[in-house]
């Protein structure tokens, strides 16, 4: 009981002494690393040998290191960048290279949110406000470095373009997507009058043959992933700015740890105070766009894709996709 004292004295000492300094800057360099589900990768037909030497060559994607810039009320955070190995840029890498993210900026103050994004040779500015997590502390703490950190909980929407929580739909996911369009035609036609009913089911019956006739042109239709997540953080308040890595803030400290899904974001180094500070710009260079319009703009390059080389397969020795 008297060490969880003394550590809450020295937290708000700490914090006491970096809000008296209105020029203080750190830099805190983190490691992410993203497990991926291979059972469900290439289908039956993969050996268990393939599945493994395709997920070492993913290695590099699924494990970074980022450095976030911060002081009060500002932030960047962007990828520390290494020479890739000769020959290590073919295939899915390569592809995955033309969705190269450049450095993103934070204003807590203003609530502003601004991604530099390269996608497929055009520049984007991602521009949009911060997502406010109703965060809940659970009175766990435990020691991350040299600082006291704290715990806590919120529930955050997925970007349904996040790559690193995506995976191709199974059976089973069609079927109960096919359940649950199912259940809302029942629950339609319950709201109309009976002859207004038949009417409904003439109109259901002739999307189903349409859909029927080809295949979805909807590359989003193939692939399942979740809507929400459960975020579990840990923060400091030796450090008393409401940052951390990625897009991830709001704690009365900087956050050192997120457990978000299949991604663990941990904090190895901090320097606070630097001797030479960095200055911590806002993106300026490309086409300006919301989030939502950016994901409209991948889809449909997604969609030109996959008609493009699917139309090489059904043509070629394959025979056409499995």
């Amino acid at each position: 009981m008297k060490l969880k004292a003394l550590l809450i004295c020295i937290t708000l000492f700490s914090a006491s002494f970096l809000s008296a300094q209105d020029d203080f800057q750190g830099v805190a360099t983190y490691m992410s690393k993203t497990t991926m589900d291979m059972d469900g990768f290439g289908g039956k037909d993969m050996t268990p040998e393939r599945k493994k030497a395709i997920a070492e060559r993913m290695k590099g994607m699924l494990e970074k290191t980022y450095v976030l810039t911060f002081n009060k009320t500002e932030s960047s955070y962007k990828e520390d960048e290494k020479l890739d190995a000769p020959g290590s840029g073919g295939g899915f890498r390569g592809m995955m290279s033309s969705f190269t993210a450049g450095p993103q900026y934070k204003n807590i103050k203003d609530g502003q949110l601004i991604q530099d994004q390269e996608f497929f040779g055009k520049q984007f500015l991602i521009k949009d406000d911060l997502e406010k997590l109703e965060w809940k502390m659970t009175g766990e703490t435990k020691q991350i470095g040299k600082y006291m950190a704290m715990k806590a909980v919120a529930t955050k929407k997925v970007d349904e373009m996040d790559f690193s929580k995506m995976r191709r739909r199974g059976p089973r996911d069609d079927d109960k997507k096919k359940d649950e369009k199912a259940a809302k035609g029942d629950r339609t036609v319950s709201a109309f009058g009976k002859g207004e009913a038949k009417e409904e089911e003439k109109a259901n019956d002739s999307s189903v043959v349409a859909s029927t006739e080809g295949k979805s042109t909807d590359i989003m239709d193939e692939i399942d992933i979740p809507k929400e997540e459960e975020v579990v953080a840990w923060y400091t308040m030796q450090i008393p700015v409401n940052n951390g890595p990625g897009d991830f803030w709001g704690l009365p400290g900087l956050i050192l740890e997120i457990n978000s899904g299949r991604t663990t974001i941990l904090c190895s180094k901090i320097v606070m105070n630097p001797s030479e500070k960095q200055e911590i710009k806002k993106p300026s260079k490309g086409k300006e766009v919301t989030k939502a319009e950016y994901n409209d703009i991948v889809k449909k390059k997604m969609e030109e894709m996959r008609e493009m080389y699917g139309g090489r397969n059904r043509g070629g020795r394959g025979g056409g996709r499995r």
